[in-house]
Formats: C-alpha cells, sequence, structure tokens
C-alpha cells in the first residue's frame, strides 16, 4: 500500500464514504489479517461471538465487534501474530422459522417437503444471505482473517460436534432421560432459557375445592392461575408442620374429572402462610411441582400434546386448546360448586417464546441432557485458579453462582435443521452412537431429534481452529487470548464453553485447560436516556444507518469512548456527531501541520534526500515542545493502561482530550509562533515535536479509529500502513516539570485576557495595544511573543495610555496586563449591554437567594429541586461579579 507520491495531498475535507471502503478492500488485499500459523511473534487470538446467519448486526453487536477490533488491531501493532477468526452461527430455531414462514406463504409446510428437502431449502436460504453479516462486518472495518472463516454447520464442526458427542456419550456424560422443559408449542420442540423471555401477564386466580363440598367431611382448597393443568394433578401438598392439614396428611381425595385419586402429602417446599397453605402438585407442568413428584414419586401424566391441547385425559375437554380449557375447566368447576372464591384478577411473570411470542408450556418430555456437575465444577475451578481470569472481577460471583448451582443441560430440539443427534436406533431396540469416522451399523435409523445450537457453539474456540485434528492453528492459537461478550450472556454461552474446552483438555496440549485466559464481559448498549433498545420501544439504532451519516470512524469512537467493563453505555445522535467532529478536527489539524512542514523523524520525503533526522536535544527545545512531548508520554501511557485492563473509556477519554484540548487547542497555536520567527533551526526541531506528536497520536488512535488515521498517518510518514504501523513505546526522557508549569501559568494568562476580551466585546482578530508587567517573575520571559499571538496584543507606544487592567494570578506571581481599548469599542454601548446583562443577573441573584431563604420551600421542595437553585444562585452570583469588574474596568460613567 506504499504511495508513489509521498508528498501526496490530503482531500479538501474529511469524507468518510469516500475512502472506508477503499481503505478496508486494501487492507484485505495485503493480508494484513491473514494470520500466519507458523510465525514465531507471540500469539494472539479472538474467536468472534458467531451472530445468527439469517441475522443482522445490531448496535450491540456492533459495540462488540468495535472492541475486539481495537484489541486485535492494538496488538498487531504491538508485534504479534494476530487471529481474530470470524464466522456464523447456524442459528437452528431462527432459521427454521424464517423458512418455515416462507413456505406457509407459499402454502406448503416443512412436513409438504420432507426432511431432506426441507435441509436442502434452508442451505439455499443461507446461501442467499449469508453474506449479508459479512458485509456490515467490512463497513465497521472488522480487521478479521476472512480467509479462516467459519459455520456451525460446515463440515469441521460437524466432525468435532459429532467427535465430542460421542465422546461424552461413552463417557456417561450424556444421556436420554423424561424431564420438564420449556416447550413451544407454535415451534412444537423444547427451548433454551436464554429463548425465554418473561412478561407480566394479567391473569385470573382461581380458589377451588378438593374432596366433599360439606365443610364437615375432608376437604382441601388450592388456587392457581392456570385451572387447566388441574387435569394432571397428582397430589396436594401441604406443609408437614401446618396443624390445619395433619389429619389429612397421608389421606385421599377424588379427583372431579379424572378417575383418580389426590394423595394429600407434606413437602417442605410449601409456605403454610402463602394462600390456603395448601399446592395442587401438576408434576408434568410444573417446575417446581415436578421436583417435588420426583421426591414422593408421583404419577406424572402428560395432559397436552405438542400443540398445547388437552389430550389423554379421558374428559370431555380433551381436544381443546390450553385456554379454552383454562376456561371451560373453571367452568365446570362452578357447576359442580367448587369456587370457593370469586375468581379475580392476578398479575403475574408469564414466560414467552423469544422467537414466536406465544407462552411456553413447562412440559414433561423425552429429551437428551448433558450431565454436567462434573464439567461446570471444572469450569468454575478454571476461574478459582487463575486459568481464565475475568474482567470485570465483580462478575465473578454471578459466575460461581451459576456455575456451582448448575442443572443437567436439555441439549435435544424437534427440529430439521441443525446437527442431527448421532444417535442410531436398531431394529430390535439397540442403540449406538456413531462417531464421524464410524460406520453405521445395517439397519439402523438415525434419532429425528437435532442439537441445541448452543452445543454446537459451545465448541467454537477450538472447533473453529481444526480440532478434533492436531493442526497449527490449534497448535499457535488455542487456548485463545480473549473472549469478548455481554454478561448477560455468560451463562448460555460462556459456561457452556468453558465446560467443553476443560473436557477437551486432555487431548490438547499441556497447559490447554481452558478455552481462553480473559473473559471481558461487556454491557448492553442503551439509548441516549439508558432505556434497552428494542424494536418495540422503537429506539433501537442501526449501526449501517451510522456509518452512511457519520462514519465508522465516528461510531467506533463513539461506542469505545462509553465502554468499560461490565457496565452498559448510552449513546444517540449527538454524541455520533461529537465522535465525527473529533474525526474532522483530526484531519484539519494534520492538514494544517503538513502545511507547515510536520514531518515524523525518521522519514523519507520524495525529492528530500535523506531520511529526516531524530528530534533534537530536549536541551534545544522549548519549552512548549519539552511540554508537550511530556503530555504525548504520559498520555500514551494512560492509553495502554486503559487498553490493557479492558477500560476504553479511559484510554479514549484522555486521547480525545489530549488531541484536541492540548495538541489542536494550543501546542498547534504555540508552534505557529514558533514557526513564525523565521529561525531555521527552531522551525525544524517544531516540525519534528510536531511531526512526532501526531505520529504518535495516530498510532494511539488507529485501534478505535482506523480510517481517519490510516489516511493522515500515511500522508505524515509516507510509510506503507497504520495497520502494521509499531505501537508507540515508552520513553526515558524524564519530566520537565518546570515547563509543565510554565505552560499551565502561560495558559491561565491567555485564557483570562480572552476572557476580558470576550466580554468587552472585542472581536476575534482585533489587535489591542498592551504592557504587561510580571512576566520575568513568572518564568514568562521568553513567551511575550505566544501571549500576543494567541491573545492578540501587540505593542505599545509613546501614546498608550491603559483604559482597563487585568491581573492574574499564576503559580509564582501575579501578572498584570494593561490595555488600551480606546478607539477599538464602543463605550456607551457596551456600559448599556452590560448594565443589562448585571440587571438580569442581580435579579435571578435575589429571586434564588429569597428562595433559599424560604424555611416552608426549603422544607417542601425535594433535595434536587433544592440544589438546582443553589446553582443557579451561584452562577448568578459570580455573574454579578463579573459584570461588575467589566463595568468598572470600562470606565466612565
Amino acid at each position: 500500500m506504499t504511495t508513489t507520491d509521498p508528498t501526496r495531498e490530503l482531500p479538501k475535507s474529511w469524507d468518510p464514504a469516500e475512502h472506508e471502503g477503499r481503505l478496508y478492500q486494501g487492507w484485505v488485499d495485503a493480508g494484513y489479517f491473514t494470520a500466519d500459523a507458523d510465525s514465531d511473534r507471540p500469539a494472539f487470538s479472538i474467536v468472534i461471538p458467531p451472530p445468527n446467519v439469517n441475522g443482522s448486526l445490531h448496535m450491540g453487536h456492533a459495540y462488540e465487534h468495535v472492541l475486539m477490533d481495537a484489541l486485535a488491531r492494538r496488538r498487531r501493532m504491538q508485534g504479534y501474530e494476530v487471529l481474530w477468526l470470524p464466522g456464523m452461527d447456524h442459528a437452528a430455531i431462527a432459521m427454521q422459522t424464517m423458512v418455515e414462514r416462507k413456505l406457509a406463504a407459499e402454502g406448503l409446510t416443512r412436513d409438504d417437503l420432507g426432511r431432506e428437502a426441507f435441509i436442502e431449502r434452508v442451505w439455499a436460504e443461507k446461501a442467499e444471505i449469508g453474506d449479508n453479516i459479512g458485509n456490515q462486518m467490512r463497513r465497521l472495518g472488522d480487521g478479521v482473517d476472512w480467509s479462516r472463516e467459519r459455520f456451525t454447520m460446515d463440515e469441521g464442526l460437524s466432525r468435532a460436534v459429532q467427535t465430542v458427542f460421542k465422546q461424552m456419550y461413552d463417557d456417561g456424560l450424556i444421556y436420554r432421560a423424561e424431564r420438564l422443559v420449556n416447550w413451544s408449542p407454535v415451534l412444537k420442540t423444547a427451548i433454551s432459557d436464554i429463548e425465554v423471555s418473561y412478561a407480566d401477564v394479567e391473569g385470573e386466580l382461581v380458589s377451588f375445592r378438593y374432596g366433599s363440598l360439606d365443610d364437615a367431611e375432608p376437604h382441601i382448597v388450592v388456587a392457581t392461575t392456570r385451572v387447566e393443568t388441574m387435569l394432571g394433578d397428582t397430589a396436594i401438598a401441604v406443609h408437614p408442620e401446618d396443624g390445619r392439614y395433619a389429619h389429612l396428611i397421608g389421606s385421599e381425595l377424588d379427583h372431579p374429572f379424572v378417575d383418580r385419586k389426590i394423595p394429600i402429602i407434606a413437602d417442605d417446599y410449601v409456605d403454610p402462610e402463602f394462600g390456603s397453605g395448601a399446592v395442587k402438585i401438576t408434576p408434568a407442568h410444573d417446575p417446581n411441582d415436578f421436583a417435588i413428584g420426583q421426591r414422593h414419586d408421583l404419577p406424572m401424566p402428560t395432559i397436552m400434546d405438542d400443540e398445547a391441547r388437552i389430550a389423554d385425559t379421558g374428559t370431555s375437554f380433551d381436544g381443546m386448546d390450553r385456554f379454552e380449557a383454562r376456561v371451560k375447566v373453571r367452568e365446570a368447576l362452578a357447576e359442580q360448586g367448587r369456587i370457593v372464591k370469586e375468581v379475580r384478577p392476578y398479575l403475574h411473570s408469564v414466560g414467552h417464546s423469544e422467537r414466536t411470542g406465544e407462552p411456553i408450556e413447562p412440559r414433561l418430555s423425552m429429551q437428551w441432557w448433558v450431565k454436567v456437575e462434573s464439567l461446570a465444577k471444572a469450569a468454575g475451578d478454571a476461574v478459582r485458579g487463575g486459568d481464565t481470569v475475568i474482567h470485570p472481577q465483580s462478575m465473578e460471583p454471578r459466575w460461581f453462582g451459576w456455575v456451582d448451582n448448575m442443572y443437567d443441560w436439555c441439549i435435544s430440539r424437534q427440529l430439521w435443521w441443525g446437527h442431527r443427534i448421532p444417535i442410531w436406533y436398531g431394529p430390535d431396540g439397540e442403540v449406538a452412537c456413531v462417531g464421524p469416522d464410524d460406520e453405521v451399523p445395517a439397519g439402523y435409523v438415525q434419532e429425528t431429534d437435532v442439537l441445541d445450537t448452543w452445543f454446537s457453539s459451545g465448541l467454537w474456540p477450538f472447533s473453529t481452529l481444526g480440532w478434533p485434528d492436531k493442526t497449527p492453528d490449534l497448535e499457535k492459537f488455542y487456548p485463545t487470548s480473549v473472549l469478548v461478550t455481554g454478561y448477560d450472556i455468560l451463562f448460555f454461552w460462556v459456561a457452556r464453553m468453558m465446560m467443553f474446552g476443560t473436557f477437551v483438555a486432555p487431548q490438547l496440549g499441556e497447559g490447554d485447560t481452558i478455552p481462553f485466559h480473559n473473559l471481558f464481559l461487556h454491557g448492553l448498549v442503551r439509548d441516549e436516556h439508558g432505556r434497552k433498545m428494542s424494536k418495540s420501544k422503537g429506539n433501537g439504532i442501526d449501526p449501517l444507518d451510522w456509518v452512511e451519516r457519520f462514519g465508522a470512524d465516528a461510531l467506533r469512537f463513539t461506542l469505545a469512548r462509553g465502554a468499560n467493563p461490565g457496565s452498559d453505555i448510552s449513546v444517540g445522535e449527538d454524541h455520533a456527531q461529537s465522535s465525527r467532529n473529533f474525526a474532522t478536527k483530526l484531519f484539519n489539524a494534520t492538514k494544517f501541520a503538513l502545511m507547515n512542514g510536520a514531518v515524523a523523524p525518521g522519514t523519507q520525503r520524495a525529492g528530500q534526500g535523506d531520511p529526516v533526522g531524530d528530534l533534537p536535544d530536549r536541551s534545544a527545545l522549548t519549552e512548549a515542545d519539552r511540554w508537550i512531548l511530556d503530555r504525548l508520554a504520559t498520555v500514551r501511557a494512560e492509553a495502554d493502561a486503559g487498553f490493557e485492563s479492558y477500560e476504553f473509556s479511559k484510554a479514549c477519554e484522555s486521547l480525545y482530550h489530549f488531541a484536541w484540548d492540548e495538541v489542536c487547542d494550543w501546542y498547534l497555536e504555540l508552534a505557529k509562533v514558533q514557526f513564525a520567527e523565521n529561525d531555521e533551526q527552531r522551525s525544524r526541531a517544531t516540525s519534528l515535536v510536531l511531526g512526532t506528536v501526531l505520529d504518535q497520536l495516530l498510532r494511539l488512535l488507529h485501534p478505535v479509529m482506523p480510517f481517519v488515521t490510516e489516511v493522515l498517518w500515511t500522508a505524515l510518514t509516507n510509510e506503507e500502513s497504520l495497520v502494521v504501523a509499531a505501537w508507540p513505546q515508552p520513553t526515558d526522557t524524564g519530566t520537565d516539570t518546570r515547563a509543565a508549569q510554565h505552560i499551565d501559568d502561560l495558559q491561565r494568562l491567555i485564557t483570562e485576557v480572552r476572557r476580558f476580551r470576550s466580554d468587552q466585546g472585542l472581536k476575534p482578530g482585533q489587535r489591542v495595544a498592551a504592557e504587561v508587567e510580571g512576566l520575568d517573575a513568572a518564568g514568562l520571559t521568553d513567551s511575550r511573543p505566544y501571549l500576543d499571538s494567541l491573545a492578540r496584543l501587540e505593542g505599545s507606544d509613546d501614546t498608550f495610555s491603559a483604559t482597563a487592567t487585568i491581573d492574574v494570578r499564576l503559580s509564582a506571581t501575579t501578572v498584570t496586563v494593561k490595555i488600551d481599548t480606546s478607539g477599538t469599542v464602543d463605550v456607551a454601548a457596551e456600559r448599556k449591554r452590560l448594565t443589562k446583562d448585571l440587571a438580569a443577573a442581580e435579579k435571578e441573584l435575589a429571586q434564588t437567594t429569597g428562595k433559599l431563604g424560604n424555611d416552608q420551600f426549603l422544607s417542601k421542595a425535594p433535595d434536587h429541586v433544592v440544589e438546582k437553585i443553589r446553582e443557579r444562585q451561584k452562577v448568578a452570583a459570580e455573574e454579578v461579579e463579573r459584570l461588575g469588574a467589566t463595568l468598572s474596568a470600562l470606565g466612565g460613567s
């Protein structure tokens, strides 16, 4: 990516759309992002949390990708062999749902096509939409190794899935059993906890009576929000120490509709203070009831089919949808006189399928499970032992809370799209688990269920590198260096990767006991008001929209600037516009510097002979030069510390304020003065200092703003590309504290003079005569040229007569600036304006002081209102003092 014209001109202004696509493709074509497994450089590797193949990148994805890319780009610049591996997840439920929806529009179902033809249709859809996310990643500037892109159902990953399944099955860690699952009646499959969202729903609480309708005879009252499930009741539970029911424990009551006796059992789970103190037990349709059913060896009849219709109860309710049955069962109980209280509304939390929106049904079902006890312990021990470090550390209790109390994992799904479970059944009931290199026994039929998507994505860190084969990639880049993901899927994905990683560890190399050394958990992206982004709220932001409007650098800097471990981030258009302004500021500052001869030390300019030399000795530099170089060294260290600790916000804030407040607002202005001295040696030193500062600053900003920094840096240095440039290193030159103090004093002095000029209504470019006293005592003897240039002052002559005096207290002394504003200000008009402003400030001060002196107001007003009034009073008092001083300085009447 070298240029034939090292002195090439920058465009007139920064237009991201003009450069970003061309730059990115150039980086890819140059092979900058392609990792070399044979390299002798230290390895740094990240695997991308694979987005769903049927989706698109939302702002949360963009946030995550920016942070991963920043880490990868910085490590590449630091001399690491970097692999950032991309890929996508087959998203079993999402893809199958999407394709079935399209089929429905054609008047077809998956059964009409048959399994094989349906799978072919899904693959065709995948091929059609598969590039969507990749194109979005390119727009964001993701520096991923496209040559290693993977898919959770490609041949290599399918081989890994079959291999680990067989190993775990043979070790007794995978088994088949009838357990309670989250059931989606629309999808007709079990779904994972992460695919269930909870919402408060207005239901009804029905209290009804088991047993005799005669109060003198044995009976008991229970309450439920799902009265239809009483068709599957197999017990009533009471607390063993509840004296009200002691005489009933061990007895049985008739079921009102089913030929079944309902035993009264005692269990500590029951809260005797809640409701009637008696609980109906439906083991096949409630998680808590299932646990009680296991403890007491209760029957567990399933009363609904896979579409949540009442089935196999032998009652008139069979065939009804569960919601219709809820009404009909309640009415039938009322007809029998069993409703003991008026049915009343009841707000309760109900789980819904995230994909289809319907309430999920807890349902007893024959499924495949992973026995997690030993795997979860290993995952917990990996963090306890420090093999994997969680950032922030405050997330560790949440991690241990999950892995130390994990239930066995349901891994089967009643779908067609996905990794089909490699279990085969023989004609006489035989069961065989078939690995990828095994022969299927003749006459055997394969299990119809597929694996939970989290099963294959749980293998992602090592399956993408070629496991179960011993590949160069696996040897070089595993364990991976860091996993970047949201804290919201810590359990669902991260825990599974840790369990699989510790399981396969003995098959890998020594020390390869975990899938990643560091786990960086970021928060959620919220809107500017702190609300979670969602389609229903209409507050979601398309990251590609911001790329179009503000540029990829602006999007990236906005997200990185707000990123800290474990913390949510709020963003709005104002943030993006501010970041766009920052990119423009960098562009304009660098263009100005180049126009004034700024050059990075050691670079070669066309037609200028030998390479530019190094910086002059510090003794030959001005205090302004030494100050900015010292600040550069400090900011470099702050940025390094921020990136190392995943505190992107701290790194970005430090770089932003250094670039804007110190380089652009101050040093560039001071450099103009030094360039104007027509001293060749001084100008050369200034150009090298300015070139050094910009060279290092652009390198430091590159991980989060790769495009604008690339354009500016290559123009400044005439080097190949910032992507492969070296990361700035610490310098051992010491710190000139005297220079720092003098520049701080100079800034204060200039700021006060500028403030006076503004108050006086002087035009920005208008120069005024001035005499300055105290510069020698302040150590600013040589700073008069800076003061004159930046404060628009000029020397005095014999006719000078001060009309105003400004006293500025500096660190060592007070400097007095006497200014002659005669002829530059319409004193009468200015006095009139200032008098009006003073009157308004005095009125505000009187009003706020009156409120704060009113005890009745103070006793009733909220604290935040009182605090706001105090702040207004403070501002008004400062304005009164300032305006009064300005009027006094004007003189006259």
